[in-house]
């Protein structure tokens, strides 16, 4: 709901000197406003929402990105600070690369096939 006043005045001086006018008008306008289609206020969240996972994504691979800078650089976070645990989840490639091979030998070693597949957690 909107509420709006107005105002409206006029001053004039007539060319011929029998007189002088001035009118004055006050209003007020009263708006209500209400959607008739309930789908644009779902389709504004699921934008909104896409939004919020644009931003997710950014934000991680920022970090990513970030981590390997300082990685790269020679240095970490501290042990015990409260921001150690930002760059715990990036490694390198060669370390999965080692873990795959070794992964891969100790399955060749047992007998039969090995048809388990890796797990993958969803990230929140």
């Amino acid at each position: 709901m909107t509420f709006s006043p107005f105002y409206m005045g006029n001053d004039t001086i007539p060319m011929e000197s029998d007189g002088y006018v001035r009118s004055n008008n006050y209003g007020a306008q009263i708006n209500f406003m209400f959607p008739l289609d309930g789908g644009m206020i779902e389709q504004c969240k699921e934008i909104a929402r896409r939004h919020e996972q644009k931003m997710r994504l950014n934000y991680e691979m920022v970090r990513a990105l970030k981590c390997t800078e300082i990685m790269k650089a020679g240095f970490t976070f501290r042990p015990g600070s409260r921001v150690e645990v930002l760059c715990h989840d990036i490694i390198p490639i060669v370390s999965l690369n080692d873990r795959s091979d070794s992964k891969s030998l100790d399955s060749n070693d047992s007998s039969g096939s090995d048809t388990e597949q890796p797990t993958t957690s969803k990230n929140q």
